[in-house]
């Protein structure tokens, strides 16, 4: 089958950027070599979403760790990336339709995060942060691949006749967005978005279909800023691009007093960071007003640096940190919010995210490393078509 892989024994990390297209073998249930199969199921690809993870890892800036600490405990060199997916059951073990009703021709998605389910935090019901889980695309193979073999307790059934394809492949980061919108009540409050890629598109419209009466994006991308107002942005700030910002880790002031201004002047009530640059955690603090809510999203790793931090305690203002989604609350809430053609979510993902399906959307019989990453470049989400 044709994927798209990284190999570390032909790319080294520093010194190479993008994915390959291989020939890999087809993922087969075979009980008699693996007892583990009969709880697995084989699904043909449909379409799979590039992530920002996929990026982090195209770019070679993110999960160099994962990836090669994984590949070295598998003797192996090359991982299949992609964990966004929506495809069809073509093969099942046979525990499956007992234990979860799946059975061949079944629509599935699925959740990335495979949880061990007898960690502390999984007994407890914190599935979504699991102390063993293994990332699909990541710490295991993906679905930027023609098949994939994946445990049947991480699917989740999709209605195609209620659900476009395409906006189904993307429920696993449409999630993300449900599960930060849900870590602060938004009805009737004002809410600013700092950071409106992908994630903080899907942000803007669960915030407003979960009550927020004002939502303020924060974005240094022009195109992006206006994405935003298309999928229900009230305004849409922009500042420089963090990598050439003249105030370092600190908040722009500029950024801030222009959040304030449509906040009544007080602040925000509810800011969510979906960028995670250290000076947009700080235009998030420094634009919620006290007494306040910040859910951080955005993810970058090494110390950062919080600006004024006596003024955070002083200010009474409250920091959730969200990771993944909640297995499966946030899928119940994510399908319903897509389903309710009322709210003009999927619509809008589907027109104004994915632009109707058409530039956004390359088949894996025509990509090219090259005229891949210039699409990667241009539009802040791309499917892959099998």
């Amino acid at each position: 089958m044709q994927a798209l892989v990284y190999d570390k024994s032909a790319m080294p990390w520093d010194k190479t950027e993008g994915f390959a297209k291989r020939e890999m073998p087809r993922p087969v249930l075979d009980e008699a070599a693996d007892p583990a199969d009969g709880g697995n199921v084989v699904v043909k690809m449909i379409y799979a979403g590039f992530c920002g993870s996929d990026r982090g890892i195209w770019h070679r800036t993110a999960f160099k760790g994962h990836i090669f600490e994984s590949l070295k405990r598998e003797r192996r060199t090359t991982r299949i990336i992609g964990h966004e997916l929506v495809g069809e059951i073509v093969e099942v073990g046979s525990r499956v339709p007992a234990l979860y009703g799946y059975r061949p021709k079944d629509i599935v998605s699925s959740e990335s995060h495979i949880i061990c389910g007898t960690c502390h935090q999984c007994r407890i019901g914190q599935t979504h942060i699991c102390a063993n889980d293994t990332i699909i695309g990541i710490s295991r193979d993906g679905c930027f691949a023609e098949y994939i073999k994946l445990p049947a307790k991480v699917l989740w059934p999709t209605n195609k006749r209620l659900i476009k394809l395409k906006v189904a492949a993307i429920q696993e980061p449409f999630g993300n967005a449900v599960h930060a919108c849900m870590k602060a009540d938004l009805r009737g409050k004002t809410v600013g978005v700092f950071g409106c890629g992908t994630i903080g598109l899907f942000v803007i419209m669960v915030a407003k279909a979960l009550g927020a009466t004002k939502v303020v994006g924060v974005e240094p991308v022009a195109k992006n800023r206006e994405m935003a107002l298309k999928v229900g942005a009230d305004a849409v700030i922009p500042l420089e691009p963090s990598g050439t910002a003249k105030h370092g880790w600190a908040a722009d002031k500029d950024v801030v007093k222009a959040v304030r201004a449509e906040a009544r002047g007080i602040g925000v009530d509810v800011a969510l960071e979906m960028a995670g640059f250290n000076n947009s955690v700080n235009n998030a603090i420094q634009s919620t007003r006290r007494g306040g809510e910040v859910v951080l999203f955005g993810l970058k790793q090494g110390n950062f640096h919080i600006q004024q931090f006596d003024r955070l305690i002083v200010n009474g203002i409250t920091l959730h940190s969200v990771i993944g989604r909640r297995i499966f609350e946030t899928w119940v809430v994510t399908r319903n919010l897509l389903e309710d053609k009322a709210n003009g979510i999927q619509k809008r993902i589907h027109e104004v995210i994915l632009d109707g399906g058409d530039d956004t959307v390359v088949h894996i019989d025509d990509f090219a490393p090259g005229t891949f990453a210039a699409k990667l470049a241009a539009w802040p989400k791309l499917l892959i078509e099998f």
